[in-house]
């Protein structure tokens, strides 16, 4: 009688090798998801603003945006990441907590220039108004600049700005309306002018994975500012009480429209929050936690519980 046992013998290797192979295959096709978050600081309506807008991350602390309805008003928060100590800011140049030219104040980005801190800020207007620059010391900030945006010798309005790069002459910008994103520069120590945009990329978000699936409704969401960190960005959009982060690579070669990184994504569905949960800015603190600044409300006209937070476990240098 012939014997098997030979080729038993190999199926049974085989056999072993496909399960060990098996069991390395959930942790390459896994997507990184992160859904927790935590509450650091809750900000207040001071001179009725009650609408966050622009954010932005430092080295020890975060700064908020918020506006009153008409966007004639606006006050700046800054909170330290370590304790949630908060503290509304000062306008040195009149002595009051507010600023009557910072617009929507849609989104922040925050330079050191010669051992001083600014704050460069995109208002949604167009015009010599259309960026702000502030410059601030401790809890006090004082105006010292305004710039044109312009693209195609034509006036643009940007909702979002980050700063991805200086040398000995020149501050280099990323801009944003909508999913479209423009890069420009001015000189550094410039306090004034015209920012002429140069054509960036798309953002293709129809296609984005978040937790490993496409969003149905993703057409609905809104736009809000953008984070920037080691050539990616992070790109927030809400549709009610949820909120999503969206992750793209590469971004100084990027061109045409980029598709985001389907290996990591964030959400924050409220149940807490059912009116509104609106993440309006992010940043990465350290190369480390992934902060955020929040429209929240349990109702229309619940205007209490706007925030600072950061998401749990995430860290962007692993």
């Amino acid at each position: 009688m012939k014997s098997f046992y030979p080729r038993k013998k190999g199926f049974a290797l085989f056999a072993i090798l496909l399960l060990c192979a098996s069991m390395f295959i959930p942790a390459i096709a896994s997507a990184a998801y992160y859904n927790t978050y935590t509450t650091v600081a809750t900000l207040g309506n001071a001179n009725d603003c009650n609408a966050a807008q622009g954010f932005a991350v430092g080295s020890t602390y975060v700064y908020s945006v918020k506006v009153n309805t008409e966007n004639t008003k606006a006050v700046i928060y800054r909170t330290k990441m370590s304790d949630g100590t908060t503290t509304l800011m000062t306008n040195g140049d009149t002595g009051k907590t507010f600023a009557t030219y910072l617009g929507h104040a849609n989104d922040v980005a925050l330079s050191t220039i010669d051992g001083n801190y600014y704050m460069f800020i995109v208002t949604m207007n167009s015009g010599n108004m259309s960026l702000v620059k502030l410059k601030y010391v401790g809890t006090t900030y004082y105006k010292v600049g305004s710039y044109a945006i312009k693209y195609d010798h034509a006036d643009k309005a940007m909702s979002g700005v980050k700063i991805t790069g200086k040398d000995a002459n020149k501050i280099y910008f990323l801009f944003k309306t909508g999913r479209t994103f423009y890069k420009g520069s001015l000189p550094l120590t410039a306090n004034s002018g015209t920012i002429d945009l140069s054509s960036g990329f798309t953002l293709n978000v129809e296609d984005a994975r978040v937790n490993g699936s496409t969003v149905p409704n993703i057409t609905s969401y809104a736009f809000q500012g953008f984070g920037y960190y080691n050539n990616t960005i992070y790109v927030p959009m809400t549709y009610k009480n949820v909120s999503i982060v969206l992750v793209y690579r590469n971004i100084s070669t990027a061109s045409g429209t980029i598709r985001a990184d389907d290996n990591l994504s964030f959400r924050v569905t409220s149940s807490a929050y059912p009116d509104l949960f609106e993440i309006e800015g992010v940043g990465i603190a350290d190369g480390d936690k992934l902060w955020f600044n929040t429209n929240r409300r349990t109702q229309p006209g619940d205007t209490a519980h706007d925030g600072v937070h950061y998401f749990n476990d995430y860290s962007a240098s692993e």
